[in-house]
């Protein structure tokens, strides 16, 4: 192994995985985070600038048309006034905090948490499996999964500096161990 290689390790229900990544993989985490980031930052802008955003509809109509194995959840969501009113206002702004979040790299973990958690119901909401089950939806959802377990806000983001910060002596990350779970 070379000096620019890291190596990795993790096992998981009793199975263990290597392998070795080379320093220029920073960038590329990086570019992971900048790119959903954008993306979240510009859906969510659009939609609130539009001032015209629903989900009822959607709720209520794509699932069923598209044979959505959930569609009655969707249905029953968007058949609730008031869940309506909470979806009208949660994706859109949420759209916009997630995509802020990821681009200055505060609260990354959390951030990236919700986005995939978004992507996998716009991937339940879209069901389109035409061409297989993997789709844009779902890799978007990998990619969040992915920026979470990098850590990338510590890539050029706020969360290095905020984990580090001086709390009684001690970095925040170190006297607060569950902050790890959103930062990073």
């Amino acid at each position: 192994m070379s000096s620019r290689e890291v190596q990795l390790q993790s096992t998981v229900f009793g199975f263990t995985a290597n392998g070795r990544l080379h320093t220029l993989s920073v960038w590329f985490i990086l570019a992971l985070r900048l790119m959903m980031g954008i993306a979240f930052l510009q859906s969510g802008a659009d939609k609130v600038l539009s001032g015209s955003f629903s989900a009822a509809g959607y709720l209520q109509n794509a699932p069923p048309a598209n044979g959505s194995p959930v569609a009655d959840l969707f249905v029953a969501m968007g058949s609730t006034p008031a869940f309506v009113d909470f979806v009208n206002v949660a994706v859109p702004w949420g759209e916009v905090l997630i995509g802020l979040g990821l681009i200055v790299g505060c609260l990354t973990r959390l951030a990236a948490f919700w986005g995939a958690f978004m992507m996998l119901m716009f991937y339940l909401g879209n069901w389109d499996i035409s061409h297989g089950y993997i789709n844009g939806d779902f890799a978007y959802m990998l990619v969040f999964l992915s920026v979470a377990a990098f850590g990338a806000g510590r890539i050029l983001g706020l969360d290095a500096y905020i984990e580090q910060y001086d709390v009684g002596g001690e970095a925040l990350v170190d006297r607060y161990p569950w902050t790890r779970y959103l930062l990073g």
